[in-house]
This record gives structure tokens, C-alpha cells and sequence, in this order.
């Protein structure tokens, strides 16, 4: 009997040594299989993250009483809002598109002067909407959140639009609008400055 005792033991000990470690690569396995369903950045671009932030952008339509350094700013709510517009150190304001009385725009605000908003930025989107062109790409801002690109061959057409803490996004592309006016557009990301001019 003790023979057979002392089969089993080295039986046990031997399924031990070669069971322990493939329990342990199992267990391993499955814990970074896990790990990769939760890791937070993927499937995730830089642009989406920055989507994720919420929009502080105030719109709403130019009033009759803006003038040349004051924003009259009735919003989508239906409330009036006036703000100071910012100069920078050459006396110039951050609006983009030029201001016109019944245009409609979009609104970064700054912290508050002297007990008055300001306003950081202002984009004219009336100015920003519709046909723009350069060598590679020939689109159309639409109204209702829609680009309508007319380069058949265009392997990443742009197809929809919107201002995010002012800031231009066409689909996953976010940019800076350095220049916006009647007949040119020039928006910036990480990839350089793009310049659009307006098409007929």
C-alpha cells in the first residue's frame, strides 16, 4: 500500500508542476485580454476626446445694436446677450467673417471686464456657409450640419460640419480658423494651414 502512496504523490507532483504554470498562462491570458476591452484609448483618436468635452459655444444672431466694439447677441433661447469684444495688442477683434445684423454666429466667451462679458471669439457662420475650393477639395458648408464635397475622386470626403468650443470640425478633422471673409478661408491643424478660396 505504501507503494501506491508513494505513486500518487509523484503523480500529483508531477500534474502539479506541469497544470500550475498553465493555469498561470490562462490566467495571464484572460487578464490582458480584459485589460485591452478596457483601455480607454482604443478605437479612440485625439478628435473624438476633444468632442467628448463640452461645448461652451454660445450661438445665436447678430442684433441690431452691435457696433464696432460691443456684440449684441440674441441667442438660440431667445435671450439677449451684449458682449465686449476682445482686442488684441494691435487693436484688432477676434471675428471672424465680419459682424452683420441678422448674420448668425457662434460665440466663444471669455472671462468677465469690468463686470461685462467678453467675447473671445466670434465666428460669422452665415459667412463660413457655402462653396469653398482649393487644389484638392471642392465643398459645400451646408446649414443644417452637412459638407457636400463635388471632387468625385476625394478618398475622405468631409460630410458633416460644426463649431465646437471655436473650433471648426469637418467629421474627425478638427482646425483652427485663422482667416475667414467673403471669398477666403484659411483653417489650420496639426498638418498645416489649409486656404480655401470661395467658389462660384
Amino acid at each position: 500500500m505504501k507503494l501506491n502512496k508513494t505513486k500518487t504523490n509523484k503523480y500529483m507532483k508531477k500534474l502539479i508542476v506541469v497544470a500550475l504554470p498553465l493555469l498561470v498562462a490562462a490566467f495571464l491570458i484572460a487578464g490582458c485580454k480584459d485589460k485591452n476591452k478596457n483601455n480607454v484609448g482604443d478605437g479612440i483618436d485625439s478628435t473624438d476626446v476633444e468632442l467628448m468635452v463640452s461645448d461652451s459655444t454660445v450661438y445665436g444672431v447678430c442684433g441690431e445694436n452691435t457696433a464696432m466694439h460691443s456684440l449684441e447677441l440674441i441667442t438660440d433661447a431667445g435671450d439677449t446677450l451684449r458682449f465686449v469684444l476682445n482686442e488684441d495688442e494691435n487693436g484688432d477683434v477676434n471675428v471672424l467673417g465680419g459682424l452683420l445684423a441678422g448674420d448668425r454666429l457662434a460665440v466663444v466667451e471669455g472671462p468677465e471686464v469690468d463686470g461685462e462679458k467678453l467675447a473671445k471669439k466670434v465666428i460669422n457662420i452665415t459667412t463660413l456657409l457655402g462653396k469653398w475650393t482649393s487644389l484638392d477639395k471642392n465643398f459645400e458648408i451646408q446649414d443644417d450640419g452637412t459638407v457636400r464635397s463635388t471632387v468625385q475622386a476625394e478618398k475622405n470626403p468631409w460630410t458633416s460640419w460644426k463649431i465646437v468650443n471655436g473650433r471648426l470640425v469637418l467629421n474627425r478633422d478638427t482646425f483652427d480658423i485663422n482667416n475667414l471673409g467673403s471669398d477666403s478661408l484659411y483653417l489650420e491643424n496639426k498638418n498645416g494651414i489649409f486656404v480655401y478660396k470661395r467658389a462660384q
